[in-house]
């Protein structure tokens, strides 16, 4: 079964209010941020964004609301993220599933572009939740690890003991 979904590529000149009646249109929650000027992937646009742009405005009286309508996705990565750009985590096609997770957990990322090495585009975009589905759908055909027999709490993982009860 092939697990298929949209993809939504913004160009970081694009106007903050066309980016969002895109997502919102195309039914996604996060697009791949492309740098014409610097040919490359530089960022993930979310839904998130657009909630801390809004509050981020609303606070402040000396902006409009219609003003921020104007301003391009680059203008609010350069007001939000201050100079500290950071380069966009992602994986190629050839990673492994493990390689993908210990991506996500080790950035606390929750979106991860996977993207072709040879001609440079977004394939997709992992999640926890497509990971997930792909082990629930697929999970049965594949080879179970010892560990996978072990209890949570043989495992170690949670808290078992120390608990205050309210």
């Amino acid at each position: 079964e092939y697990m298929g979904s949209k993809l939504v590529v913004f160009e970081t000149t694009l106007q903050i209010k066309k980016a969002f009646l895109a997502l919102v249109a195309n039914g996604v929650r996060a697009a791949p941020l492309w740098d014409s000027k610097q040919q490359c992937f530089v960022g993930m646009l979310t839904i998130t964004d657009f909630i801390n742009i809004l509050h981020r405005y609303y606070r402040s009286p000396l902006v409009q609301i219609y003003e921020i309508e104007g301003h391009k996705i680059e203008t609010w990565r350069e007001v939000y993220l201050q100079g500290s750009f950071k380069p966009l985590v992602h994986i190629s096609p050839n990673h492994s599933l493990f390689d993908a997770v210990y991506s996500l957990i080790k950035n606390k990322i929750h979106r991860l572009p996977v993207i072709d090495p040879i001609s440079g585009n977004v394939l997709h975009i992992l999640t926890h939740k497509r990971i997930l589905k792909f082990l629930h759908i697929f999970g049965a055909m594949l080879p179970k690890p010892r560990f996978l027999q072990k209890t949570i709490h043989e495992l170690g993982i949670g808290t078992f003991r120390d608990i205050a009860i309210v």
